[in-house]
């Protein structure tokens, strides 16, 4: 058939091929559409490196986490589903069987809830030996849109706050001594996710209260908090000084994947509305085009993962489609600003655990309380059915007619 149609061609003319001439006419617009697809789609990572890590998944997280599974690192999801919730097993069983890596698991931890971070890395540090980390990747995120319903922590903490910043805080820095007791000959890496809402972030409006950060500002705020924290993680880890004597081997990095259709991109983009969605939907073949999809966002992460260059020399550098970038707000390598934050921090956090524990110990007291009123009824009760079923037996022997029924009257 190729013989004759081309022999058609030669002929007659590229005229005789049906609908040759619209093909002709839509084919500058498909080249058009790819090259600016091409474009939004950003730089890829190139680089490659052998390793195990932990980190999350969520949008961005998941794609990050099947890249890394597919070239053999052992991964650690942490996440709030028990490991025995069915989507999660089927989820870890679908990642195993695609990327034919079994050294996939997860371990239950809620980042809404700074006593579920406590008890994961308390039981992570508490080890002796010390267990291998490689890496940290932090994609964690929440965003409430601008008409959405505000959501709180369990300790009733702003959640773009409680979530988005105050709890890899905590996970840090209670992880802190396992980082720093990897051996010296170990590449190991922090990554902080981050976005460019950090641009209108505003740390000097931060109170001691349960809505923290300034109206309108909650996500920005929460952004920039997390890379002024970067920095000052990244500061705190080479002021450890090695019982070996040997330089510090950890690395913080922080990536923004630029614009990404995510879940959160798409809560921003329908700002939390019902007209919102359908506004999306209707215009989702432009967010296609525009937006990159979570396997692209993801490069920067691996770059940022996998790039020998960036396990060597300082660290807190700024990766952006694939490449080194400078920070736009100063405050980020402000060391006065750095210090206030991490005060605040730890001061939050110091009362807020404070208040849990205080609820948790009258709820036990309450439960028990409870339990030991509920014991007394049953007894109470059982000590009442002993009595009547004793006068029943005694009524019972004491038939008309005997010899203790006439003795008792």
């Amino acid at each position: 058939m190729p013989i004759p149609l081309l022999a058609d061609v030669l002929s007659n003319g590229i005229i005789s091929i049906p609908f040759a001439m619209q093909l002709l006419k839509a084919l500058p617009w498909l080249v058009f559409i790819y090259l600016l697809k091409l474009y939004f789609g950003g730089a890829n990572n190139t680089s490659e490196r052998l390793m195990h890590s932990k980190g999350g998944t969520s949008g961005i997280g998941a794609a990050v986490t099947e890249s890394l599974a597919s070239r053999g690192a052992q991964v650690i999801l942490l996440t709030h589903h028990t490991p025995s919730d069915p989507f999660l097993v089927e989820y870890i069983d679908d990642l195993r069987t695609s990327t034919k890596n079994e050294l996939i698991y997860a371990e239950q931890v809620d980042l809404s809830s700074l006593q579920s971070i406590r008890l994961f890395a308390t039981k992570w540090v508490d080890n002796a030996p010390p267990r291998r980390l490689d890496m940290v990747i932090l994609c964690a995120d929440t965003m409430t849109p601008k008409f959405g319903i505000g959501a709180t922590t369990q300790e009733k903490l702003e959640a773009n706050w409680g979530i988005n910043y105050l709890a890899n805080f905590h996970l840090l820095s209670i992880l802190s001594p396992a980082l720093r007791a990897q051996p010296p000959d170990r590449d190991v890496r922090i990554i902080f996710g981050t976005c460019s809402s950090y641009l209108g972030g505003d740390l000097k409006a931060l109170k001691d209260t349960r809505t923290p950060l300034p109206r309108g500002k909650e996500y920005g705020t929460s952004k920039l908090a997390s890379m002024v924290f970067a920095q000052a993680f990244q500061k705190h880890l080479d002021a450890y000084q090695r019982p070996d004597k040997q330089p510090n081997n950890a690395r913080v990095i922080i990536v923004d994947p630029s614009f990404t259709r995510t879940p959160g991109m798409r809560r921003w983009l329908t700002m939390g509305s019902l007209w919102g969605l359908l506004l999306y939907l209707f215009m989702w073949p432009l967010w296609w085009l525009v937006l990159k999809s979570p396997a692209q966002g993801a490069q920067s992460f691996l770059r940022a993962a996998m790039e020998a260059e960036l396990g060597r020399g300082v660290g807190g550098r700024f990766i952006k489609e694939c490449k080194e970038v400078d920070y736009l707000r100063p405050e980020v390598r402000d060391e006065g600003v750095a210090k206030e934050l991490w005060a605040f921090s730890e001061r939050q956090i110091e009362a807020l655990e404070k208040e849990g524990a205080a609820r948790r110990a009258l709820a036990k007291k309450e439960m028990n309380k409870e339990g030991a009123d509920e014991e007394e009824k049953t007894k109470d009760g059982t000590v009442s059915a002993k009595k009547t079923s004793k006068g029943s037996t005694e009524a019972q022997g004491r038939a008309p007619g005997s010899r203790r029924s006439r003795k008792a009257g």
